[in-house]
């Protein structure tokens, strides 16, 4: 089988559509995939396996490259073209959506390629001033055209349910891109004391890219609050702060700044930056709880919490907006509404001073993230396409 991956972000590049396509990308190489990777010219190898081939190719997204895609797409002659969408990572340009209906208006090709699309969020890309439900119909052309539909998590499924058009609708997880493989010769004790940490003092860590949807000023007031209790404790940021494709998360890193100034904090939020995987995983082992206060609620199709799930990190989140029956309060997590700063800090004080509370959510979490290895989630998206393929 050869399949085409399509993501507009690949490592180096910061992003978490890119890294789930790398991991993808090789996962499925080790089942017998020949796989190619067409994306943005700042990619580059990143030790991909012998069958899996990386294609940096477009300078910048638009309607060109819709054209680009298709040219190579004839030369290439995959069996599956399956795009990795995510607006903000093709730079919120609508072009990327057309692509399934002009490859199947193409003539002259030989048999016709089948399409499918991976939905990593369900967020619109921008047209124009005042464009409205427009955004939204672009999205349901990308779904109108591909030969199947996946989503990641439960609310985007019970969302594009109600749409009968879409042929083939599944839920496919994605997994943590952050293997629980710190450098070698760590020490929690000596990697803890490299931040200031006393065995004692209480570490909170919050993992990804800082946006608007994550909550992080809802986690700052939590923080604060903490503090006026009399908690000994830091907040360690783990990771780049913005990443390399959604252009909003600048502005909201300012603010969170701001708030984080304005509440005379700054000396107790840790700021990593971007580093290698093995010193994420150790920042994050370095930690006592993971807090990640997402405002639409837990989800599994972000990054950051399958992380820490893999790290075996008691998590304090919040509810989801539809029923997600694996997330089980007081066994894998603990959820508190969301923008709630008040309840995110009691729940924190909770787990800070029950010790058999955080080893049994870390034992939950481990767990739950055998659900989500990357070969078991090759082993979903072959089987997926192979449906479509009728093989």
């Amino acid at each position: 089988m050869k399949v085409c991956l399509v993501t507009g972000e690949f490592p180096p590049m910061q992003g978490g559509v890119g890294d789930f396509t790398n991991e993808l990308g090789k996962a499925l190489a080790e089942l017998g995939v020949e796989v190619r990777i067409v994306t943005s010219t700042k990619a580059r190898n990143s030790e991909l396996p012998g069958t899996c081939h990386l294609l940096s190719v477009v300078e910048r997204w638009n309607w060109s490259h819709v054209r680009t895609i298709s040219e190579i797409v004839g030369e290439l002659k995959p069996d599956i073209l399956n795009i990795q969408y995510q607006t903000a990572a093709y730079g919120m340009h609508p072009a990327i959506s057309l692509l399934p209906l002009r490859l199947r208006l193409r003539r002259g090709t030989g048999s016709r390629l089948h399409t499918a699309v991976t939905f990593h969020d369900l967020k619109v890309p921008y047209l124009f001033p005042k464009a409205g439900p427009l955004r939204w119909w672009v999205n349901l052309v990308l779904a109108r055209w591909s030969d199947a539909v996946i989503v990641t998590n439960a609310e985007d499924f019970a969302r594009l349910s109600a749409y009968s058009f879409i042929r083939s609708l599944s839920v496919i997880p994605i997994g943590s891109n952050i293997s629980p493989k710190p450098p070698a010769g760590y020490h929690r004790k000596g990697w803890r004391a490299h931040w200031g940490m006393e065995p004692d003092d209480l570490l909170l860590s919050y993992f990804g890219f800082l946006n608007e949807s994550k909550g992080a000023e809802t986690l700052v007031r939590a923080l604060d609050k903490l503090v006026q209790t009399g908690y000994n404790v830091q907040l360690i940021m783990v990771g780049g702060k913005v990443g390399s494709s959604d252009p909003t998360n600048v502005a909201y890193l300012k603010r969170v700044e701001g708030l984080i100034e304005e509440l005379g904090l700054t000396d107790r939020v840790l700021w990593t930056g971007y580093t290698p995987q093995s010193e994420v995983s150790a920042n994050l082992l370095a930690s006592d709880i993971c807090v990640l206060p997402y405002r639409a609620g837990a989800s599994f199709r972000r990054g950051s919490f399958m992380a820490a799930l893999a790290h075996g990190l008691p998590v304090v989140s919040t509810r989801p907006r539809v029923d997600v029956p694996e997330l089980r309060q007081g066994e894998n997590i603990l959820l508190v509404p969301p923008d709630a700063p008040v309840a995110l800090a009691e729940a924190i004080a909770r787990l800070a001073g029950d010790p058999k509370l955080r080893r049994r959510l870390g034992e939950g979490a481990v767990g739950l993230a055998q659900d989500f290895t990357w070969e078991k989630i090759a082993e979903k998206t072959k089987a997926l396409y192979e449906d479509i393929l009728g093989t």
